[in-house]
């Protein structure tokens, strides 16, 4: 299926790695002009110079942070010169990944920690999308997709659960606000999902419970309904449709790319 993106231009933030990184390289494969945006410059330049030599195309580095109003505009406003026009399409996935770490007990849970996962992952999206906006309504066409996740809909994690819901809202709320100037906002929620992360904490984990790698692994896929670990990529495709003219019936909504999550109905 053509998806429609030749000639569009893409920002994607928390492109330097993960998910982002996948979509990415996906949206640049469809054809699209993608600069990526993330605070750590060097490893932002390396995941640059590495999708475009694997695409055949430049693909562009901004560096900033997203927790800053001001970077955030100087970033934008870079990535609108170097992709040679306003921002088409903008994937909201700077965030720090849930299921890496244990999070913190309730009594554990302080403010600055708080403050700062939502002023990521809640403001930070607010932030970006604020700045292309204006692009978007002068054109009568964009598309936001918001990367969640599934602490939206499960427990366990009490400040992921937060900044994942309140992402989902902010979605929905867009989404009515920017429809009728033809900018659709969508939300996705990626399960737990294979990137270049995952090596590492399958070995911690093996090594901290005396199982084998393959051990471990096959317990983390069979937290869903297929039994197989989901990778970025994979999801990277879900987050390209949505990207696409062709997504043009959804609008508002979110879309769970986990493997199917069992025990629960959401309808």
């Amino acid at each position: 299926m053509d998806l429609q993106l030749q000639g569009k231009r893409a920002l994607v933030t928390g492109g330097s790695r993960g998910i982002g990184k996948a979509v990415a390289r996906l949206l640049a494969e469809e054809g699209a002009a993608v600069a990526l945006l993330a605070r750590d410059r060097q490893r932002l330049e390396m995941a640059a110079t590495e999708l475009g030599s694997a695409v055949g195309t430049r693909v562009f580095a901004v560096s900033a942070d997203t927790t800053s109003d001001a970077a955030v505009q100087a970033g934008v406003a870079e990535a609108v010169r170097q992709l040679g026009g306003p921002i088409d399409i903008l994937v909201n996935a700077a965030a720090e990944p849930a299921g890496f770490a244990a999070p913190p007990r309730l009594g554990e849970i302080r403010a600055e920690y708080f403050h700062a996962e939502l002023d990521t992952k809640v403001m930070g999206y607010v932030r970006c999308a604020r700045e292309v906006v204006p692009g978007m309504k002068a054109a009568g066409w964009g598309r936001i997709v918001n990367i969640s996740g599934l602490a939206a809909r499960q427990t366990g994690n009490t400040v992921g659960s937060i900044r994942n819901v309140a992402v989902a809202a902010l979605t929905k709320n867009m989404a009515v606000e920017l429809g009728p100037h033809g900018i659709q906002v969508t939300v996705v929620h990626p399960g737990l999902t294979r990137t270049e992360r995952t090596a590492p904490l399958v070995a911690q984990r093996a090594l901290a419970s005396g199982r084998s790698e393959a051990e471990v692994e096959a317990q983390m896929a069979a937290q869903n309904s297929i039994q197989h670990l989901v990778t970025a990529d994979e999801v990277a495709w879900v987050v390209a449709f949505l990207c696409s003219p062709r997504s043009r019936a959804i609008n508002g909504d979110a879309i769970v790319a986990g493997g199917g999550a069992p025990g629960s109905i959401h309808y």
